[in-house]
């Protein structure tokens, strides 16, 4: 099998072939099926989903978040290692468009930092035959990353990080950043806030946060495109982000933990306390949060309580989601989802992307929901 995370955008020939694949799993005839078994699955493929042997063969398409990026480069290499005879190819370009991609039917399964809306819900259903379920398969703090040398050990309550990205605070040295850190020297420094440029589940989650923790000075709308009327430079997905945060003195930026590097982090407000990010401080935000509401039978979007105040708790979170059809009409193309997702879910593939990426396993419960989705989806 071929290792591959495509860069910017999936080649054309692979993009053609994912719509064909994903295509033929939502409604095309029995003679085009057929024609694509002998070059997508090999052997007793369903076999090999529950052993973990190489009867699999063909090529699996996907599309989305870059915030997960490292892990996905795990878990197709570990997915690699049982199904030698598999290419799995993820285009990190974003989740919106990730969400794209699967609601029009162009890859058969998306990452994405935020779940679907009611109305890509309904695109994905057209596009499948079929509802679509998000799936959490990715935890992973959200660090506030900046560059100010001399000032380590940055501390930020939840009204002095919106009011710096809503263009309120605009120097190192304001009173209101000074009473979250009253033991540090603050440069008289211009602050350059950094945010994404393109659609961004990473932004929502961001934002949500703001929304939620500082409702008084975050007054935008909750979305994954960042107000155009703010100040500050943007930077395109994850790595734009970073590049712009470590190029210039004074810029502050939001990012997968995962990606900061030797970044400074912030520790951000939590009650009485500030908490710096980590995998646990992240897992236990997403324990203490319930299931989102109106949701389809077997969805498991997670409703994240960004306001809590549990000691301990980080809430800048993002869970990732893995997005699939709950039923795949062409057989090559279902049991390829079902083999790579429930390897994501599985012992082995948390842990991959908890070493490769610094996330937060999900927890032995939600592992549980997540697998009995996986082997409910109908193939064939």
């Amino acid at each position: 099998m071929n290792l591959s995370i495509v860069r910017r955008t999936l080649a054309p020939v692979a993009v053609a072939s994912a719509a064909a694949l994903v295509l033929a799993a939502c409604g095309s005839d029995p003679d085009t099926e057929n024609s694509s078994d002998e070059e997508t699955s090999g052997g007793d493929s369903s076999e090999g989903t529950e052993t973990g042997g190489d009867s699999l063969s063909g090529t699996l398409n996907g599309a989305g978040a870059s915030s997960q990026e490292a892990a996905v480069q795990a878990w197709i290499a570990g997915f690699q290692g049982q199904h030698p005879d598999v290419t799995v190819n993820y285009a990190p370009e974003g989740s919106g468009a990730g969400r794209e991609q699967f609601t029009s039917g162009a890859v058969a399964f998306a990452g994405s930092d935020a779940y679907l809306d009611d109305e890509e819900m309904a695109a994905a259903e057209t596009a499948c035959g079929a509802p679509a379920v998000n799936l959490p398969l990715y935890i992973d703090p959200i660090a506030v990353a900046y560059n100010m040398p001399g000032v380590d050990g940055l501390q930020l309550g939840p009204v002095t990080l919106a009011n710096i990205f809503n263009g309120t605070i605009t120097n190192w040295n304001d009173p209101a950043i000074a009473a979250d850190n009253p033991d540090a020297t603050l440069p008289d420094l211009a602050i350059t806030p950094v945010h994404r440029s393109d659609e961004s589940g990473t932004t929502e989650n961001f934002v949500e946060y703001l929304a939620a923790a500082a409702p008084e000075a975050w007054t935008y709308e909750v979305s994954g495109d960042w107000p155009a009327d703010l100040p500050g430079e943007a930077g395109a997905q994850t790595p734009g982000v970073i590049a712009a945060v470590q190029a210039a003195e004074g810029t502050i930026g939001y990012a997968s933990a995962a990606a900061v590097g030797d970044l400074q982090t912030a520790a951000i407000g939590v009650g009485s306390e500030f908490v710096e990010y980590s995998a646990e401080a992240a897992a236990a935000v997403v324990d203490a949060s319930p299931r989102a509401e109106g949701r389809a039978e077997n969805d498991l979007a997670i409703e994240l309580a960004r306001d809590t105040t549990e000691s301990g708790a980080y809430p800048i979170v993002l869970i990732s989601y893995t997005i699939v059809c709950t039923a795949y009409e062409d057989p090559a193309v279902g049991d390829l989802v079902k083999a790579y997702v429930g390897y994501v879910a599985s012992d082995d593939g948390q842990q991959a992307a908890a070493d490769a990426a610094g996330s937060a396993p999900i927890s032995p419960e939600l592992q549980t929901e997540v697998q009995a989705v996986v082997e409910s989806i109908e193939v064939g």
